[in-house]
This record gives structure tokens, C-alpha cells and sequence, in this order.
């Protein structure tokens, strides 16, 4: 597909706290967009506080797709976030309105714009073989072993990141190929968008105040009710979506094991490396433009010599 027929996107992606809401829904206000969320959270329903959730009102009239699709126990991924995504910035092309994609979730953004390689869907016998083993002798173990067989994959992957490492162990498992190398042969070029993607870069320190705070106002705004409220619904703490950043750290606090003043310093400690490791995704893209929040007029002129060409 040539570059003068395909969709037109514009993505603010960056790490939480960043200003990645606010800069989009501006942006839109401005342009005549829409909004389609690219935040791994924001798609439950009752998760609202921890997310950081736009509100109706910081949402401004602005049209938002892809908040409150699932139900916390409902399956839901980066190809389940492909096969909605890329259909509605389509649409949103096609009713001549600019797209936006705004969030800090990388893989869902690369698998909207570049798609995914192909490989084997999960062996449930050998996934509950790994997670038995991760269970007992904990993830240093199977990321060392990741290490061995594809150093490459093991590198970008955190040593806790218990999903990603059995993932691509399973993909070892299964197509005897290294990870690595199913991505590179894919080259995630079959995208029928074309994308002006901007990053927002923050200092450490600004960005470390920025989260502090963020984790603050969630407690003040009532996320250990919003918690409760969701183990009463009948949601275990074990499902993928209660063990998020926040809803983790709650759960503990309202089990007695953490004090509110330890969950709150955890929490903001683990905010901060999550941060960190969104950082080190986005940096990796060649094609980001790294603005400041304060640079609304320079994406403003960037977008619409995009949209213009």
C-alpha cells in the first residue's frame, strides 16, 4: 500500500505521568480528532482510578475508543488489541477525523502499526509446566535459561517479567526458532498505516515527582475502595488484570500485610521502574520524536505537515 493512500496516525505514547492524556485530548480539541486508547489497563471496566483513567471530564467531548471494553476477568492482549484497534483508525480516517493513539503500552502500539509474526498459540500443558517451575524456584531460573537460548530476547525482557519470559520460552519450546528471529524475519512492515509518533521525554527527577504525586492522589481519590469494590464482585486477586501496578499493592494493604504508608512507598517505588522500563521500549525506536509537554505548537506544526503531505 503507498504512503498516499494509507491511514494517517498520530501516537503520544510515553511513560505513565507524563502529561500523554492531556497533551491528546488538547490535540484533538484542536484538530478535530479522536482518541483510541493505547493503555493495557484502561480497556476494564471498574478499574478506573488505578488506570488513571480518563474522566468525562478531562475527556472534554472528545471521543475515546477502546476504555471499558472488558470485564477485569475477560481475556484480553496485544492481538485481541490489534484485531479492535486497526479497524477503528480506519474508521476514524475514513470519517475524514485525525487519529490519535494515546498511551504508554509499546507492544500494543507496535502491533497496531506493524502487526505480529506468526507463531504457535499457547501449549497449556507446558505453560502450566513453566509457571510450576516459576512458581518453585522463581524467575531467576527461567530468564537465565531464556539468556542461553536467546540472548537477545532475554536482554529487553525484566527478570520478573514472569509473562514475557514464558512466552518466549514457550516459542523456543514450540518452533524451535529463537524469538529474536521471528521478529526480525517479520520486520513488523506490513502495516497499512502510516504513523507521526511522538514520545514524551521528561527529566528523571521531574518525571519521578510527577508519578509520587500520581500515586498520591489515587490513594486520596479512593483506589483501596475501587479495590474492594472489586474483590466483592467476586475478582481474584490472581487474575492478570488485579495484579496490575496499584490493585497488587492495595490488596496487600487491605490483607493486612502492608501499612498504608508502605503500600503508598511501594507503590510509587514500582511506578517509577515501571517508568523506567517504558523508557528503555520507546527508546529503542528510531522513529520517535521526543518532545516536552511544553511543545504543543511544535506537534501542532508537525501533525499538520503530516497530514498536509
Amino acid at each position: 500500500m503507498t504512503d498516499n493512500i494509507r491511514p494517517k496516525v498520530i501516537v503520544i505514547e510515553g511513560p505513565t505521568a507524563s502529561g500523554k492524556t492531556s497533551l491528546g485530548v488538547e490535540l484533538a480539541l484542536t484538530l478535530g480528532g479522536e482518541i483510541i486508547n493505547a493503555d493495557s489497563m484502561q480497556v476494564y471496566r471498574g478499574m478506573d482510578i488505578g488506570t488513571a483513567k480518563p474522566t468525562l471530564e478531562q475527556q472534554k467531548g472528545i471521543p475515546h475508543h477502546l476504555l471499558d471494553v472488558v470485564k477485569p476477568d475477560e481475556e484480553f492482549n496485544a492481538a485481541i488489541y490489534h484485531s479492535m484497534a486497526r479497524p477503528l483508525v480506519i474508521d476514524v480516517c475514513a470519517r475524514g477525523k485525525i487519529c490519535l493513539v494515546v498511551g504508554g503500552t509499546g507492544l500494543y502500539i507496535k502491533g497496531l502499526l506493524g502487526g505480529f509474526f506468526k507463531c504457535p498459540p499457547a501449549d497449556h500443558v507446558l505453560r502450566e509446566s513453566l509457571l510450576e517451575e516459576y512458581q518453585h524456584y522463581g524467575p531467576e531460573r527461567l530468564h537465565k535459561r531464556l539468556m542461553r537460548l536467546d540472548t537477545e530476547s532475554a536482554s529487553k525482557i525484566h527478570p520478573n517479567d514472569r509473562t514475557r519470559i514464558i512466552r518466549a520460552l514457550e516459542v523456543v519450546y514450540l518452533t524451535d526458532r529463537r524469538p529474536s528471529d521471528l521478529i526480525r524475519e517479520h520486520g513488523f512492515g506490513d502495516s497499512p498505516l502510516k504513523a507521526l509518533k511522538f514520545c514524551l521525554g521528561l527529566g528523571r527527577e521531574e518525571l519521578y515527582e510527577l508519578i509520587n504525586e500520581r500515586c498520591l492522589e489515587m490513594v486520596r481519590a479512593g483506589l483501596k475502595e475501587e479495590t474492594k469494590a472489586l474483590l466483592r464482585k467476586g475478582y481474584s486477586p490472581d487474575l492478570k488484570a488485579m495484579k496490575a501496578i496499584g490493585y497488587r499493592h492495595m490488596i496487600r494493604h487491605i490483607d493486612g500485610e502492608w501499612s498504608l504508608t508502605e503500600t503508598i512507598q511501594n507503590l510509587q517505588r514500582d511506578t517509577r521502574r515501571y517508568a523506567k522500563r517504558q523508557l528503555t521500549w520507546f527508546r529503542a525506536d528510531p522513529d520517535v520524536i521526543w518532545i516536552a509537554p511544553s511543545d504543543f505548537k511544535v506537534v501542532l506544526r508537525k501533525i499538520r505537515d503530516f497530514i498536509t503531505v
